[in-house]
């Protein structure tokens, strides 16, 4: 209820946009997970196109969020969400008619480019309305993006029973659905008349060394996020011995996130600085992987759905410490971004912030996939090691930066 009154609490656009981000993981969350099968399975592609295919979609969404950022500062916010939400209309309805390369790859750009158009754009326009309430602006968008992202594998394999062209074009639906609303309901704001070009833009930003340290140093938290799709089931089922094992943890998760979030996050805003607890959060981040890792490479449970529980005890209570660290940090994160700069760049800051952390979170990634595959036989602890490391690092590095007063320390505005 305590999430419901606080939604209810901001103004009409800022509703719309969580409730578009809800839309927008379920969209994606219900077709992207399954695209590699059916693109191996059914059109019968080989390993190497269809990492051609994923590879050409992510690059087009990681490589252009600056785009998409300046686009926001330049344009306006509104016109690039909805933009975003068309194109991503149009490229998952292309998945779901065409079977050819070429139309694959076209539907990989253009659903990759609408998410660099409206990522940086819906934050900077949450950034920019929320006011002094930004933390709590972007917990609720976390909450409803956590949401989004179990809710969708969920719809997507129920349409899979049918086949994977229902699952494309409900997607696509969904993205129509919130173009319209977005039409319809998001308020126009004034954009400000831009000073020199695009290209001064950027290098105003990347001349900022504290706002590009502080990019480096989340690389653990993207990285260790991403884990939730990766290290955690995968340990999840070799535990248990089960598939669906990686769905409890999903859900786990959720359900802590819809009843934690807010009261996380006021209860922190008013104590204390914003770096530590970025700081406490991706160190309690780092550490939800000791308990998997204290029992990674014990037999898995067999002989009774008894053994598989206490067997998931371990994984499970690393997921919902993760969760929880990223409940702490998240929210702080996205407020302290558009503070590095000016207010007319907070686009590009965001869109900055994601090309260099996801660049760097896609090298820790590959560290991550490295450790699984060296340490799958002599030292399975080895990935629950590393992600301790890049937790802990990440945390050191927001308090390094904090000392050297590099962040931003305007003080932080205590809510009614």
């Amino acid at each position: 209820m305590k999430t419901w009154s606080e939604m209810r609490a901001f103004p009409l656009a800022i509703r719309l946009l969580l409730v578009n981000q809800l839309g927008v993981n379920i969209g994606f969350y219900l077709l992207i997970p399954y695209l590699a099968t059916h693109l191996g399975e059914d059109l019968g592609m080989s390993a190497a196109v269809v990492g051609i295919v994923l590879g050409v979609r992510n690059l087009s969404q990681q490589g252009l969020f600056i785009l998409g950022g300046s686009a926001a500062d330049r344009l306006g916010a509104r016109g690039v969400i909805i933009a975003g939400c068309a194109l991503r209309t149009v490229g998952f309805a292309l998945f779901a008619l065409g079977d050819g390369l070429p139309v694959l790859l076209a539907a990989s750009i253009l659903s990759g480019l609408a998410g660099a158009l409206f990522n940086p754009a819906v934050r900077a326009y949450l950034a920019a309305e929320a006011g002094d309430r930004k933390a709590e602006a972007f917990a609720l968008f976390n909450i409803f993006a956590t949401t989004g992202a179990l809710v969708g594998p969920l719809i997507g394999s129920a349409l899979l029973l049918v086949d994977f062209r229902a699952s494309a074009l409900t997607a696509a639906a969904i993205f129509a659905l919130l173009t319209a609303a977005q039409a319809a309901v998001l308020p126009a704001r004034e954009v400000p008349a831009a000073r020199g070009s695009v290209l001064g833009d950027w290098r105003e930003v990347l001349a900022n060394r504290a706002f590009l340290a502080f990019s480096l140093a989340m690389v653990g938290m993207f990285t260790m996020e991403n884990q939730l799709y990766l290290l955690l089931p995968d340990g999840a089922r070799r535990a248990t011995g089960w598939d669906g094992a990686a769905g409890i943890v999903f859900l786990a998760g959720t359900l802590a996130n819809l009843t934690l979030q807010m009261r996380i996050t006021r209860t922190l805003k008013e104590r204390g600085r914003r770096a530590r607890w970025v700081a406490v959060g991706l160190a309690l981040m780092g550490v939800a992987f000791v308990p998997p890792m204290a029992v990674a490479g014990l037999p898995g449970a067999g002989g009774g759905a008894g053994r598989a529980a206490l067997a998931l005890v371990p994984v499970l209570a690393g997921a919902l410490l993760l969760y929880v660290g990223v409940m702490i940090a998240q929210p702080f994160v996205m407020e302290l971004i558009p503070e590095f700069g000016r207010a007319e760049l907070t686009g590009t800051y965001f869109g900055i912030f994601y090309v260099v952390s996801g660049i760097a979170a896609a090298v820790g990634n590959t560290v991550v996939g490295w450790a699984m595959d060296a340490g799958a036989h002599n030292a399975p602890w080895l990935p629950w090691a590393c992600c301790l490391a890049f937790g802990l690092a990440s945390a050191a590095g927001v308090l390094w930066l904090h000392r050297l007063r590099a962040l931003p320390v305007r003080p932080v505005a205590v809510t009614a």
